[in-house]
């Protein structure tokens, strides 16, 4: 991506963020913003909140002049303008759901660019050459350039520089997951906090909010982290699957991955090697 495309794709991510942020506003915390309307593309509940943030994102969307598709877990994907696409924007227009409609103050938006080299080559989280993802609750922006760094608000961003896994704050998903896979690990590090909103949880990991961050079911959107994954290792930071293996799966809402997402490549090796031995 040339930095004329890279100008005009990262505006255009950010106005689609403030005109969705602004399309939810009025639903957090809301009883109606909770309501189920329909299945998503994925196979989930969309609940009325989502299905604005959506809404809003594609009419944003319509509105470029450049042709392009579209993947959110809701509707899936969507071809949108004339001609070749030249892009693949994956959006989550709500990370975070459950915390958006119950004011829990961790809930954002999650944009990720990969340009189009070839048509019928399907595109992976690889690809990602443009990421953001905003705490709509606080206002904190992250972004990051393939090959240039991460920012949050503007400024440089950087991880935990902690090397002793007894001393890290850990960020994890067990929702329906054996505890009896994980508790090793649990009992391994200092603390431990669950959110519920993986983009940003990645980027915490990122600021140094957390050191790491695990999600071992293999039951993990690949568009859900397509933004923060290159967030964090533009910021110095560890992403791996559970097995130590890079991600590469492709940008559709069926994709699914585990994951490990660390500060560095001491606490990841012995997060690896916890999980290895369960």
């Amino acid at each position: 991506m040339n930095e004329e495309d890279q100008e005009f794709w990262s505006e255009i991510c950010q106005d689609l963020i403030g005109e969705s942020q602004k399309a939810v506003s009025s639903l957090i915390g809301s009883e109606e913003g909770g309501k189920i309307v329909k299945m998503g593309a994925d196979g989930t509940p969309t609940t009325f909140i989502d299905m604005v943030a959506e809404k809003r994102v594609i009419e944003v969307l319509e509105s470029v002049d450049r042709p392009l598709t579209f993947v959110s877990e809701e509707i899936g994907e969507l071809v949108i303008g004339k001609g070749p696409p030249e892009v693949v924007m994956v959006v989550d227009p709500l990370d975070g759901t459950s915390n958006a409609v119950k004011n829990i103050p961790a809930y954002g938006i999650s944009v990720a660019v990969a340009p189009i080299q070839d048509q019928n080559v399907p595109l992976t989280v690889q690809d990602i050459q443009l990421g953001m993802v905003k705490n709509y609750a606080t206002g904190d922006i992250y972004s990051a350039v393939k090959g240039k760094g991460a920012l949050i608000n503007g400024e440089n961003l950087k991880p935990s520089s902690k090397k002793d896994l007894s001393q890290i704050s850990l960020g994890a998903y067990v929702y329906r997951m054996d505890m009896g896979k994980i508790e090793v690990l649990c009992k391994s590090v200092r603390r431990m906090r669950i959110l519920g909103a993986v983009a940003l949880e990645l980027s915490y990991v990122a600021d140094g909010t957390f050191d790491a961050f695990v999600d071992v079911r293999d039951n993990l959107r690949m568009v859900d982290i397509a933004a923060a994954k290159l967030i964090l290792e533009e910021s110095g930071g560890i992403v791996t699957d559970r097995y130590g293996k890079a991600l590469n799966g492709k940008l559709n809402v069926m994709e699914k991955t585990s994951l490990i997402a660390t500060c560095n490549s001491i606490i990841h090796g012995e997060i690896m090697s916890i999980l290895e031995g369960i």
